[in-house]
């Protein structure tokens, strides 16, 4: 008789299983042929049934590639397949080690999260191509998450040491994307609309891989070609909310107070005629992610259920919820019977109490795991699409009932680590890592808790 495998090495095998199969879901290159359709010199941009946009290359006039994001180079492959020789010129930025060779698009290498100078030579680089379109020209904007980061153009007065301060005071005070995004916007000159106005009056198609809660298409990249709903108003109660007003430097206090006073025109808004050529299209999400990851766990035989592809809020919390309704899959049967996959989406954020290293999903496996311990038969998974997680070079990573003991054993106190935000090596000694290396996709995070 062949020997069964271990329960919790069963349950970690069909964990990654399901995430790679909500990878797959996503891949750039596929969700660009599903949405940029050409046959002869008729070119069609799709969403699912329905057509968006249809284009006569043969009446259309140069065509432009620009785009920012960790997911964007394979979306320019994908167009380089399906356009060729019809790309007149393309630049696009992208994270460092997300990068392909391509053809006729330059791709440009820079920073994230914290954004640096070679990411405002390709933002300079993207700008200067746009004010180059003329109105029969066509333009393709790539964007995914990561762009704000990678598009770093500082408004006029401010440098790029100012605007990375402010950015780092936002992600260490747990500020949401929304909220980071909405300040980025109005200390930029590409942002939140900005980039439209700089192609007008040429044709865009924004192709967008969403990697934000609700995806917001303003909030998606900081919304370069899309209308802002944010302002300067909204961004000073932010500062407030954080009380960053005073620890942000003196040139950004002096760059929001003439925004405030009308000194500096507010980012395009809806109706701005800027914005009146372009195409808008979500070309890949995180329900799209989970959808696939509820299809491989029933075909793996779990009974899944998709929780939401919109949770947010403090990473401990979350996960301690994720923790209370596995064990009560065990206990009751609700809110589906075992074995089940319990699937979720979103993006948590992590308050730092600790100078430990790890990121929202190695926290949220960690949070977690101090909730299950000891209960047989439920592990939890948390993972970032991109395949990065925090400063780390990890995804994310998994834990079950016998992570604590394990972890005594290894002389680590679960406890102290997670107090420490400190969640990389303990997960690390563990084996416990979730390792993808660049995915070079990114629709925010992927959540399972399998109970059997």
């Amino acid at each position: 008789m062949k020997a069964q495998p271990r329960l919790d090495a069963k349950l970690r095998k069909d964990a990654l299983t399901i995430f790679k199969a909500s990878l797959a879901s996503v891949e750039p290159g596929r969700v660009v042929h599903q949405t940029v359709t050409r046959s002869g010199e008729t070119l069609k941009i799709v969403q699912g049934k329905k057509v968006l946009k249809t284009f006569n290359l043969s009446k259309t006039g140069r065509i432009f590639v620009v785009g920012a994001g960790k997911a964007t180079a394979p979306m320019a492959q994908a167009l380089e397949k399906i356009l060729g020789a019809r790309i007149e010129e393309g630049v696009i930025s992208v994270k460092k080690g997300h990068g392909l060779s391509l053809k006729r698009v330059k791709v440009m290498e820079a920073a994230h999260p914290v954004p640096d100078k070679a990411g405002v030579r390709a933002a300079r680089t993207i700008k200067a191509v746009l004010e180059a379109a003329e109105k029969d020209d066509l333009v393709f904007s790539l964007i995914s998450g990561g762009g704000s980061a990678l598009l770093p153009l500082p408004s006029d007065g401010l440098n790029l040491l100012e605007k990375q301060s402010v950015t780092k005071l936002l992600l260490a005070c747990g500020a949401s994307i929304h909220e980071i995004n909405a300040v980025r916007k109005h200390l930029s000159q590409v942002k939140g609309g900005q980039m439209a106005r700089a192609a007008f009056p040429a044709t865009v198609v924004n192709l967008m891989l969403s990697d934000v809660v609700g995806d917001d298409m303003d909030t998606i990249a900081s919304g370069p070609f899309v209308a802002d709903r944010s302002s300067f108003e909204e961004v000073a109660v932010i500062l407030a909310k954080y009380r960053l007003m005073k620890k942000v430097p003196a040139a950004v206090r002096n760059h929001l107070r003439k925004g405030l006073t009308g000194q500096i025109p507010d980012t395009p808004k809806p109706g701005d005629p800027a914005l009146s050529r372009v195409t808008n299209v979500i070309v890949g999400s995180n329900w799209i992610s989970l959808k696939a990851a509820e299809a491989e766990a029933k075909k793996l035989g779990y009974r899944p259920l998709i929780l939401s592809s919109s949770i947010e809020g403090e990473t401990r919390e979350v996960a301690r919820v994720h923790a209370a309704m596995g064990r009560e899959v065990k206990a009751s049967g609700y809110p589906i019977k075992a074995p089940a996959c319990l699937i979720s989406g979103g993006e948590t954020t992590v308050t730092l109490h600790g100078k430990g290293k790890g990121g929202r999903n190695q926290e949220f496996a960690l949070a977690a795991a101090l909730d299950i311990d000891g209960h047989e038969g439920v592990l939890v998974f948390s993972a970032g699409t991109d395949g990065t997680d925090g400063p780390t070079d990890a995804a994310g990573a998994m834990a079950d009932w016998n992570t604590c003991r394990r972890a005594a054993e290894a002389d680590m106190n679960p406890v102290k680590h997670l107090q420490e935000n400190n969640a990389y090596p303990f997960f690390q000694a563990l084996d416990d890592l979730v390792m993808t290396g660049p995915t070079r996709t990114n629709v925010m995070d992927v959540r399972l808790v399998l109970a059997v």
